[in-house]
């Protein structure tokens, strides 16, 4: 074992604004006015990027201790260097702190030399905030009002640039609106490695634009738009669909695959506009890919199972919950001990624990239906499952697949439950899953599977109920609903408990937090945690 220990971070003595603070040896001016919070406004800067300097808006006064003529410090009155201040100012994005460096972030002359950068910016931008996405969340209006000039000095001209450009399948620009920040041009170079962006023209005609060979279809194009600070960059899907300040956001977690980024979804009268990444250092930073934000219109559709059926051989089509839930329930029960289930990856740990609660109960084979796919080297995984982890953990992803499989068509299997999967996708035929005594299906879109159930069992979205799931770096993360359930749908853990209720009586779990907390008392691994906390940003766990 190494007995190595980390070098202590060196602290730097820093005044702001008049106050002494200590900041650690490598951070930047701007990053320490935000930790004591000193709101620097600037559009060029962003944390996880390099900084070019080039908007000059993070302008602050700079100053250095005073030395006598031997180059030692003069110190005050109150004991600390007095500080000697350079007359000019300076952007605080592109140096770092150093020893009794002096900040002025508000001086006169600080607030006057915004004033100048934002009256500069705004020469040629144009007067389209009624119609730009970006309204409502956009830095350089929020900017402008807290430090520009109530009036423009400008009498010529507008310079007028390309609009309604599609750089790409997702992105379209608008010049005239760009600042030329460069933060899009220096994300696909220095995170994405797809250096397709630059700035082409001269003087005031400059504007962004892709290689003449290329387009913008890298699969992180979108963040480019997050980045923005104005409304150059837009997503084209969301474009001109809705208003920002009308959008509920809900904090939760993406279920494409394994990595389980951090999400924001952005929703109005129970429909989902666009999904956005949110800053979780510990997973996937501030980043997500297109792939993974767009795919949630299958929400919507049309063809959603909202009510439950049961076929005629059981009694009827259309059906009540209760009605569905004992005829499954007895159609098990006459087939204990011949019962497979073939769960998701998809599911929450609080489902998988109903699932492994079920499949004790009729003695039945369980597993996960995999997943897989080409991870990229950034945020998508090769496991296109998001709760692997938690199925393993829980007793659901047992490695039977196969033995389900080849049970079903030798016969020795006569029920399956699928919950949330096609069991075609698994290896069977329609022909296998025809021979089945009895199939019960949950899921929120018809499939091959529930057009032969003999059950079919409306259920959520991902989106539209709470729950946990544990990345592939055993991180237990929180899922929070966003939009509502369409028709007499129902959550899958619900769904699951009534089952059980209806074939083996009560079970006491009358809400999610009573399962979670039911699963943590069985679960070493989640001892002492809850729903709540786990919190937005998750927690990591130690798994067996």
């Amino acid at each position: 074992m190494s007995t190595e220990t980390a070098a202590p971070v060196q602290m730097i003595n820093v005044q702001i604004d008049g106050v002494w603070l200590q900041f650690p040896k490598g951070t930047r001016v701007i990053e320490a006015c935000r930790q004591a919070e000193k709101l620097i406004p600037h559009y060029c800067y962003h944390p996880k990027l390099t900084s070019p300097g080039n908007c000059r808006m993070c302008l602050v006064e700079l100053g250095s201790p005073k030395m006598t003529p031997d180059r030692k410090p003069i110190i005050g009155a109150d004991g600390k260097p007095e500080i000697g201040w350079i007359p000019r100012p300076q952007i605080s994005c592109a140096q770092d702190v150093s020893e009794g460096m002096g900040i002025r972030t508000n001086s006169p002359m600080v607030l006057e030399s915004r004033k100048g950068v934002m009256e500069f910016l705004l020469i040629n931008h144009p007067l389209d905030c009624p119609i730009c996405d970006q309204a409502g969340e956009c830095k350089l209006q929020e900017f402008s009002v807290d430090h520009g000039n109530a009036s423009s000095r400008f009498l010529e001209r507008k310079v007028k640039k390309p609009k309604s450009v599609e750089l790409g399948p997702r992105v379209t620009l608008d010049a005239e609106r760009c600042i030329l920040c460069t933060r899009c041009i220096r994300f696909m170079k220095e995170v994405a490695n797809d250096d397709v962006l630059g700035i082409v023209d001269r003087g005031t005609f400059n504007s962004i634009a892709a290689h003449p060979d290329r387009i913008l279809d890298h699969n992180y194009s979108l963040n480019t738009v997050d980045i923005c600070p104005v409304g150059a960059l837009t997503s084209s899907d969301f474009r001109f669909k809705m208003r920002v300040w009308f959008l509920k956001d809900t904090s939760t977690v993406d279920v494409n695959c394994g990595t389980g980024s951090n999400i924001t979804i952005s929703s109005r009268e129970n429909v989902i506009y666009r999904i956005t990444p949110r800053d979780n250092e510990a997973v996937n930073g501030c980043w997500l890919p297109d792939s993974h934000r767009l795919n949630f219109k299958f929400v919507s559709s049309p063809a959603r199972l909202t009510l439950p059926e049961v076929r005629p051989q059981l009694g009827g089509e259309k059906s009540s919950w209760q009605q569905a839930l004992n005829l499954a329930a007895e159609a098990l029960k006459r087939n204990a001990g011949r019962v497979a289930i073939i769960a998701s990856g998809r599911a929450t740990n609080e489902e998988l624990f109903l699932v492994k609660r079920l499949a004790t109960i009729l003695g039945a084979k369980v597993d996960i239906l995999p997943r897989t796919g080409e991870a990229d080297g950034m945020l998508i995984a090769a496991d296109r499952n998001p709760n692997t982890t938690g199925a393993k953990l829980l007793g659901v992803a047992t490695g039977q697949l196969a033995q389900i499989v080849a049970g079903v068509k030798d016969g020795s299997i006569s029920a399956l439950i699928a919950l949330g999967e096609d069991a075609t996708k698994a290896g069977l035929t329609e022909e296998d899953i025809a021979k089945l005594d009895t199939i019960i299906a949950a899921d929120i879109l018809p499939n091959k599977t529930t057009a032969k159930a003999d059950v079919v069992l409306p259920a959520a979205a991902w989106c539209e109920k709470r729950g946990s799931m544990i990345n592939l770096k055993s991180r237990l993360q929180r899922l929070n609903r966003a939009v509502v359930a369409p028709g007499s749908a129902r959550d899958d853990w619900e769904i699951l408990r009534d089952l059980i209720l209806a074939i083996n009586g009560s079970n006491g779990l009358h809400n999610i937090d009573d399962v979670f907390k039911a699963m943590a008392q069985e679960t070493p691994a989640l001892a002492g945690l809850t729903l709540s906390r786990i919190g937005d940003l998750g927690v990591d766990i130690t798994l067996p």
